[in-house]
């Protein structure tokens, strides 16, 4: 009788949520704060990906629209959607977690909520699909196995009781960050063991059948518990405590220069990447799409997250640094229960957030200061950086993608090519005139409006000066590229436009971008915690991983549409002040490892939070 009442109570659920659903669509929430009404896509269950946007039909579009303008104004309606099902109880929290899930949220789910309520998080359940996404394939694995798996690992950070324990035996700054960042909750967590990804590089790739069989398992075993039969005690660790022999993993090293086809591996059968192998040599020139990308409008980025996706980009086997010669690797092709900053769409990690961001590094953070006012900032945008993303050599460095972006925003270059003198920049072709509406000369405008320079050519082999300092320039670039001054990320804030492309991971100065005054721009092809509360084009501006759109994106800004850009700077820096504090981390983490130890718990399946419901 319990069970059917309650399928009672979720049809009436699902009909009030309808139509509560439907009313506020068409306005905007009066709980919301004038700078977070805008919109963003909303995504299907268990999906990290973010729609694209929705084009109205063509005789509402005005003569003249910018594609730009289209992508703008669809991201801000379907934002608004989203944020109308924002939970305000812990009932409605519950509720909308069935709903999407399929299952009773974890035990500790209302002191999750009352601290996220108490700390006036903005409590969306489309928010923690990352969450599960990374979690689900491992209800697809022995409980018993996992909790073995992690008990005895190098790089831990041990729940006991409430209290949180270091094991390391590199004591590297990122564990320690992470640790001091999860003592701070710890008390409200139950016994588990969390193992660290201390390296820069992605680590695990599952096969595509592997996960998909793993995911249907999981899919198949949804259920709603019983109220009778719910349990809301986890089981602990007790039973692995007295295991001894570590457990190792089966880790592939020393193929630096493979790391694609261990990637295109993880990618559905049908993907474009699935059957392209990696390049034999990396002496020809660089290879680009033939034709425009299927993410993109009218040449920019409308879907952020299939433009993060190698699996749709074969030709970024040849124009990024992970796929050209990653600087490290240790990768695995078995799932395994690993924490990481980020990840690339096809990785297996679950994400928390990068180390960086859990500390107020001024490096990084660029301080208490986050900008001044618009109208006294430069109209360009200012990059610097190092020449990151793998080993970039004297037979490959065209190939990787920094090199690429300095000399893609390097006026002197894009004039000599202009000119028709191609060895002056190996590392880029001129984007398409029929596709962007560009300034000429070209090269005279770059110069114009970007003030972009590498700080270290991070040459390899690395070389040193007589009295031991780092050579920072290299042979082999020294005739088209040199090493730039440095600028504090304080005074990049002068700037209107704060670019932000990969290096060997995640970039640590993202969330720094979003908090500032200037308005963020992103390439990647890295996931992070936090990318399903983001919306492209509404919070920041996305740009394609080839950067062949940057001329135009920042074209389209600085003729004519000054006030969009500084909306999507004001609205991105209150937004991030929203949703991307430290309080929103302990919110992500928390949640998340609610369900790490209910999936790692032999009673997982009836593990429940059904309070609400009695």
């Amino acid at each position: 009788m319990a069970l059917r009442g309650w399928q009672r109570y979720i049809g009436l659920a699902i009909v009030v949520s309808l139509v509560v659903y439907s009313l506020l669509a068409y306005r905007k929430p009066e709980w919301l704060p004038p700078s977070a009404s805008n919109p963003w896509a909303t995504k299907p269950d268990d999906s990290v990906s973010k729609a694209g946007p929705v084009p109205p039909p063509p005789d509402q579009r005005p003569a003249s629209d910018h594609p730009i303008d289209r992508l703008i104004r669809d991201a801000r309606l379907q934002h608004r959607l989203v944020l109308g099902k924002r939970s305000l109880t812990v009932e409605q929290a519950a509720s909308r977690y069935r709903e999407r899930r399929g299952r009773h949220p974890p035990p500790g789910f209302d002191a999750w909520f009352q601290y996220a309520h108490e700390h006036g998080a903005v409590v969306v359940e489309d928010f923690f699909d990352r969450v599960h996404h990374d979690i689900n394939p491992f209800w697809a694995i022995d409980a018993r196995t996992l909790r073995i798996q992690t008990h005895t690992q190098p790089e831990l950070i041990r729940i006991r009781g409430g209290a949180a324990q270091l094991v390391t035996e590199k004591s590297g700054p990122w564990i320690r960050q992470w640790f001091d960042f999860v003592k701070t909750f710890a008390k409200h967590l139950p016994d588990l063991d969390m193992v660290l990804n201390v390296m820069d590089e992605t680590r695990l790739l599952v096969p595509w059948e592997k996960i998909d069989a793993y995911v249907r398992k999981e899919q198949a075993s949804r259920a709603f518990t019983p109220l009778e039969h719910a349990v809301d005690r986890y089981s602990g660790l007790a039973d692995v405590e007295a295991v001894a022999e570590p457990y190792e993993h089966r880790w592939i090293h020393g193929e630096e220069n493979r790391f694609w086809d261990h990637l295109r591996a993880a990618c559905p059968p049908n993907a474009p990447s699935r059957n392209a192998s990696v390049l034999p040599s990396f002496a020809d020139a660089i290879e680009y799409p033939a034709r425009p990308m299927p993410y993109t409008y009218q040449g920019f980025v409308q879907n952020f997250t299939e433009s993060q996706d190698p699996c749709l980009q074969p030709h970024l086997r040849g124009m990024h640094g992970t796929f050209i010669e990653s600087v490290s690797m240790s990768t695995a092709h078995e799932l395994f229960p690993m924490f990481a900053g980020c990840k690339m769409p096809q990785n297996n990690e679950i994400l928390i957030p990068g180390a960086m961001y859990v500390n107020n590094d001024e490096y990084y953070s660029g301080g208490q200061s986050h900008g001044g006012a618009w109208a006294d900032k430069k109209d360009g945008l200012v990059w610097r950086g190092t020449a990151s993303g793998g080993r970039n050599k004297v037979d490959n460095w065209w190939h990787f993608h920094r090199h690429r972006w300095v000399q893609m925003t390097n006026g002197t270059t894009v004039a000599a090519l202009e000119a028709g003198e191609a060895r002056r920049g190996p590392t880029f072709h001129l984007p398409p005139a029929d596709v962007y509406r560009l300034p000429a000369p070209l090269g005279d405008w770059v110069s114009s409006v970007a003030d972009v320079g590498f700080v270290d050519l991070e040459c390899f082999p690395g070389e040193k000066h007589p009295d031991g300092s780092k050579v920072k320039e290299c042979g082999y670039t020294s005739p088209v590229m040199s090493v730039a001054s440095n600028i504090k990320m304080k005074d990049q804030y002068d700037y209107k436009f704060l670019p932000d492309v990969d290096g060997n991971s995640y970039s640590a100065r993202w969330r720094s971008f979003l908090r500032s005054t200037s308005t963020p721009l992103k390439a990647t092809i890295y996931a992070e915690w936090h990318d399903d509360r983001l919306t492209p084009w509404v919070h920041f501006v996305p740009f394609d991983s080839s950067y062949m759109d940057i001329y135009g994106v920042v074209d389209y800004f600085l003729r004519g549409h000054d006030a969009e850009a500084r909306r999507i700077a004001d609205e991105g820096r209150d937004w991030a002040e929203a949703v991307l504090r430290n309080e929103d981390m302990v919110v992500y983490v928390w949640r998340l490892l609610l369900e790490y130890a209910r999936v790692v718990d032999d009673k997982r399946d009836v593990l429940a939070y059904v309070a609400d419901l009695r």
